[in-house]
């Protein structure tokens, strides 16, 4: 049974000790190329603590580190210090852990490298070559692996995450209530791991809530609202008796579309102590959100959606996805200026490009299309390299994409949409959620600085924003020399090759239809998965 959720370790045993030393790692590569950590980075990583409870407290010393809070981890006694290395992270950061994994096996060749993340689902072949350890199964699946490196002694009795290790500072605490989604988004990763929604148990919440101690929550679960109302009523009623407690100020979470299809819904939730809502936009052009399959979004009106949410007294934060392969750079552009002429809504968090995630049928519709530019590599599916070849001119689209991360030609125009929004709802929502909503505005005009404040801005390599000509990041420069085994895990993952096909590596992973893909979770960016 534990064969078939995991791959078996393919060195020699691992070696005894009383007790065991484990570092858990969030790889991060920084979209914007920055060589410093952003604490002000909301939401937060949080796979390390949430792993971190499939150890022993007994028989394990567990440290965590966040390369996306914290910087790159540069520190070669805490890579030469655990026995075990679990790597997590999102799609991009799949050569970050090959780094990573370098430094660790030169420092300390009889290391356990345990790796997860949604590249390493995509990726179980490839990422046999690298890791002792492929995770393709829930968090739980971790304690199978520690049991199997280990022995049975080492794995705790019961998973509960590690608040108490110190990860990052500040006034929010993140938990979780359920895990997936119930819907299907063309784009995004749990379709492509065609994976179930799940409901916690409500004493695992109350407990997660009780331990984090901080005054405002954020539930990451990846769909709060989900496909059952009574569970949803009855986390409702947990929160609101813990508010009127005072074991917090308030709460936040992310909930699709239909959420708002029933305004008794926001009642229900101001008067828990909810905050703020992240919906998934997307894009407020309806044919748009149905080729994505997000027909959840066009249940109620967009605007009507965000305006409804704000009058309530929730504050209401989203993203954008703009993509340049399925709309002319005048209907883009329209959609922004549609946004930024409207102060009865609030601004975007950020926007993106549309990221064409491995094994998504997004991915499978783009590489059928023959839409991915040649030389791609994994590490530029960040949402501000154009990867994918444009409807319009690439040298007219390029300039687009540049500005578009810090919303240039455009400062102007979100500065006087801040001002009048902040004056039309400055007695309808509280203090903390008009600076929210200031922070927004900083995000998409500023955001290295909004998530970096006091960081000195360097100037590094001049980039292209076109991924065959992308510089790559200093990262990918060893830091310290190291075995000759491991030089080549520097070199970047490519997608495609000079001819815009697969490349070789990733072919045998990503060239069979989606169908016929592993269906399994994960090890890693969100804490419900490896």
């Amino acid at each position: 049974m534990a064969s078939r959720l995991y791959t078996p370790f393919i060195r020699p045993s691992a070696w005894r000790s009383p007790r065991r030393r484990v570092l858990i790692v969030n790889a991060f590569f920084d979209e914007y190329r920055r060589t410093s950590g952003s604490p002000f980075r909301v939401p937060r990583a949080m796979g390390p603590p949430y792993l971190a409870g499939a150890f022993s407290r007994e028989l394990c010393d567990v440290r965590l580190y966040n390369e996306q809070y914290s910087g790159p981890l540069r520190d070669t006694r805490l890579l030469g210090w655990p026995d075990m290395l679990v790597l997590t992270g999102l799609t991009s950061a799949f050569d970050r852990m090959l780094h990573l994994t370098a430094y660790a096996r030169t420092l300390n060749e009889k290391v356990v490298i345990v790796a997860g993340g949604s590249a390493v689902r995509a990726l179980p072949r490839l990422s046999r070559r690298f890791f002792d350890y492929v995770c393709t199964g829930d968090i739980e699946q971790l304690q199978l692996i520690l049991r199997d490196a280990f022995g049975p002694e080492y794995a705790a009795e019961e998973m509960f995450p590690r608040f108490d290790l110190g990860y990052g500072r500040g006034f929010i605490g993140y938990i979780e209530s359920s895990r997936n989604c119930n819907f299907r988004c063309s784009f995004c990763s749990l379709t492509a791991e065609k994976v179930k929604y799940q409901k916690y148990d409500l004493d695992y919440v109350r407990q997660q809530i009780l331990e984090v101690r901080k005054p405002y929550l954020i539930f990451i679960d990846n769909n709060f609202y989900g496909n059952d109302r009574s569970f949803y009523l009855a986390r409702i009623d947990l929160l609101k008796e813990m508010y009127r407690a005072g074991r917090f100020k308030g709460w936040s979470a992310l909930v699709t579309g239909d959420f708002f299809h029933r305004p008794e819904n926001l009642d229900l939730m101001r008067e828990a102590g909810g905050f703020a809502l992240f919906s998934g936009v997307e894009s407020f052009d309806e044919e748009t959100l149905r080729s994505y399959n997000k027909r959840q979004n066009t249940v109620v009106p967009q605007v009507e959606m965000i305006r409804s949410c704000l009058e309530a007294g929730i504050f209401f934060t989203y993203g954008i996805m703009l993509d340049p392969t399925t709309r002319r750079l005048t209907d883009l552009r329209h959609e922004i200026e549609f946004i930024l002429d409207r102060p009865e809504i609030s601004l975007p968090a950020f926007f993106t490009l549309a990221i064409p995630l491995l094994g998504t049928p997004y991915f499978r519709e783009c590489l059928d299309k023959g839409l991915f530019l040649p030389n791609t590599r994994l590490r530029d599916l960040d949402g501000v390299t154009l990867t994918l070849r444009p409807l319009d001119p690439i040298e007219q689209v390029l300039p687009f994409v540049k500005g578009l991360s810090s919303l240039r030609g455009y400062r102007a125009r979100a500065l006087r949409h801040t001002v009048k929004f902040l004056a039309r709802y400055r007695r309808t929502l509280e203090p903390m959620q008009l600076f929210t909503a200031t922070m927004c505005a900083a995000l998409i005009c500023m955001e290295s600085f909004a998530t970096s404040p006091g960081v000195p801005w360097r100037r590094g390599h001049r980039r292209t924003y076109f991924g065959p000509t992308e510089t790559l990041d200093p990262l990918y420069r060893p830091m310290m020399r190291v075995a000759a085994p491991y030089e080549t895990y520097f070199r970047p993952t490519m997608i495609t090759n000079r001819a815009g096909v697969l490349a070789e590596d990733v072919a045998e992973d990503l060239g069979e239809p989606v169908s016929e893909r592993p269906t399994s979770a994960s090890l890693a960016g969100q804490p419900a998965r490896l």
